[in-house]
């Protein structure tokens, strides 16, 4: 690996600062004291900041030459609604907050790079920090977005990166197209006519039309759908009844939805709602239907995807970049890479080894009560950021 001497030199200190924001989460929105840290380095550092979008965003400006060239470089900062069971000195302080995601890693190697690019500025053009709130489910990107940032930071390009398991430290994963799905939720009420279950013939009972829908969706996902195209379509929750003698009036049903592209997820839905009015109707019941779409699709555009990989082949060599496999899971960069070309990538955070024992077994996966961040990425992540301004941003002959 050919990380940077200089970022490698205070990666202990970045490493404190990230010990530090782990032990304070903030959920969505929240941000206010990650916000501050961000910001207080940022400018101690000579980089003016930019603050408010999306409420709790924070934007460095680093600029350097005549170019009228930019780049932006994004990282996450929110953490999740769960306790953490990890007992180190780091360990959060706040009860059901935690950073079980590495949002808080994602903003050192972010910090770490700013401090290089400000202190050595070996490019030509803008670089913006785009340090952005409320990724877990809040739509933060999105919020940014609507408050002006590719208005006010124009940019040509836009690139973010997460911490993955499932690899060796050193290695990174980036490639064209769908890399992360769409996220979406759905609710389903199906009314019928409660009664006593000792007397069926006199209610109209949603539960076994509920039963019959359920089973009905997979065949969406089955029959419906080309066998090519990726989805998922799943009920994670049914709540009805109140006694063991009573049909109920009514059921529901909730769940989500994932699809790597728009075409699929139109369909599924049309399919849903098709389903769900005319089993109803069948029944003697009636609906209603809610479907709400969350984070689009993460599409890596394919020019700044192999850009990203040439970056990663000098930092680390051609066989510790990997293809990236395309997760079900969902990211508000999302909407990003919708107004601008980009790339989404991953950096693998090991197996778990850099924790000590009794700080949670196995693999440290996301979303984990006993993960935490490897703070051996930073000067690795770091390095990638900055090897990848100085190509994006390299002088023009």
């Amino acid at each position: 690996m050919k990380t940077i001497a200089a970022i490698e030199t205070h990666a202990a200190g970045i490493a404190a600062l990230r010990r530090d924001v782990h032990a304070h989460p903030e959920l969505c929105f929240e941000e206010h004291r990650t916000a501050d840290l961000v910001a207080q380095k940022l400018s101690q550092w000579g980089i003016p900041v930019h603050r408010g979008l999306g409420r709790t965003g924070v934007v460095g400006i680093v600029k350097q030459g005549t170019s009228e060239r930019a780049i932006g470089l994004r990282a996450d900062m929110d953490a999740l609604p769960m306790q953490e069971f990890n007992h180190f000195a780091h360990a959060s302080r706040h009860p059901g907050k935690m950073h079980a995601c590495g949002h808080d890693g994602h903003v050192a190697m972010l910090l770490a790079a700013a401090q290089h690019l400000a202190q050595h500025r070996d490019f030509d053009g803008t670089v913006y920090l785009i340090f952005q709130p409320a990724e877990e489910g809040g739509g933060g990107a999105r919020e940014m977005m609507a408050d002006g940032l590719f208005e006010q930071f124009p940019m040509q390009a836009v690139f973010g990166m997460h911490n993955w398991p499932g690899g060796a430290v050193g290695q990174f994963a980036v490639s064209p197209g769908p890399v992360m799905a769409s996220s979406n939720e759905f609710k389903i009420t199906i009314r019928g006519k409660g009664g006593h279950a000792a007397m069926p013939h006199n209610a109209v009972d949603p539960v076994p039309v509920a039963c019959q829908l359920v089973q009905g969706f997979q065949t969406i996902i089955s029959r419906n759908k080309k066998p090519i195209d990726a989805g998922v379509l799943s009920v994670t929750m049914i709540h009805t009844g109140e006694a063991t003698n009573v049909i109920p009036d009514f059921c529901e049903i909730q769940g989500t939805v994932r699809t790597f592209t728009l075409d699929v997820l139109d369909m599924i839905e049309a399919r849903m709602r098709e389903m769900t009015a005319n089993l109803c109707a069948a029944f003697g019941c009636t609906s209603e239907f809610e479907f709400d779409r969350n984070y689009p699709p993460t599409i890596n555009t394919a020019a700044e995807a192999e850009f990203a990989r040439q970056v990663m082949q000098d930092l680390v060599g051609p066989e510790r970049v990997r293809v990236q496999e395309p997760t079900m899971g969902a990211e508000d960069f999302s909407y990003m890479l919708q107004a601008k070309p980009g790339a989404y990538c991953f950096i693998f955070n090991g197996d778990g080894d850099h924790r000590a024992i009794g700080h949670g077994g196995g693999p440290c996966m996301l979303h984990n009560p006993s993960y935490d961040f490897n703070d051996a990425l930073i000067p690795l992540g770091a390095s990638y950021w900055v090897r990848l301004v100085e190509k994006w941003l390299a002088p023009q002959k």
